[in-house]
């Protein structure tokens, strides 16, 4: 596998409500908008200036992650639509637990969530998918990848993409996908940049 280079979308209302988004759409907002050019201002940080032009650029077809991905290529200095966006990519799916946050689905779907919490690889949501579900279509996407590459998408497919890297299943799937940093990701090394304890 290539080096991969992932951003998660910046910021929406609903991430700082605590809210599912899933497949619902959502627009990311002034702090979203501000976390994609910081994201931006770390890849330039990573990558020779001469070789950004040349990277390839892959996305997540929802309307946050677009958003996101043009705003980090108009800062990058390249054309904002220059990208593909990939339906495998689109965050995996919370069914009927979307829009709400999880105390009120632990309220409403108290059953489902703690079957959830046991299993977090298994476990889909009403109508929802689960991490292996979205491990394959990830997986398939990821093997036709052969260069390095940069991935704008979603908190759950950074989680996907670091499992399908080498990290351990009970670690990956507890991780924070940060906002306005970069993953880099190689076969058995996942790395944030800037590190983990910096804003």
């Amino acid at each position: 596998m290539s080096v991969l280079y992932f951003i998660r979308h910046g910021e929406t209302d609903w991430n700082r409500e605590g809210r599912l988004q899933g497949h619902t759409e959502t627009s990311i907002n002034a702090h979203g908008r501000k976390q994609a050019a910081q994201a931006a201002r770390t890849l330039a940080s990573l990558i020779d200036p001469s070789l950004l032009p040349h990277l390839t650029f892959f996305a997540s077809p929802m309307r946050r992650v677009r958003e996101t991905v043009e705003i980090l290529r108009a800062e990058l200095g390249l054309p904002p639509q220059g990208y593909t966006a990939d339906d495998r990519l689109r965050e995996i799916a919370f069914g009927a637990w979307e829009g709400r946050t999880w105390p009120e689905i632990r309220t409403r779907d108290p059953i489902g969530a703690k079957t959830r919490d046991k299993d977090l690889w298994e476990f889909a949501p009403p109508g929802g998918e689960s991490y292996f579900d979205v491990s394959r279509r990830v997986g398939s996407w990821l093997a036709g990848v052969d260069r390095p590459a940069v991935v704008v998408s979603h908190g759950g497919i950074g989680r996907t993409l670091m499992l399908l890297h080498g990290e351990k299943r009970e670690r990956g799937l507890q991780a924070h996908v940060w906002q306005g940093k970069v993953l880099c990701l190689k076969p058995g090394e996942c790395l944030w940049r800037p590190g983990e304890g910096h804003a």
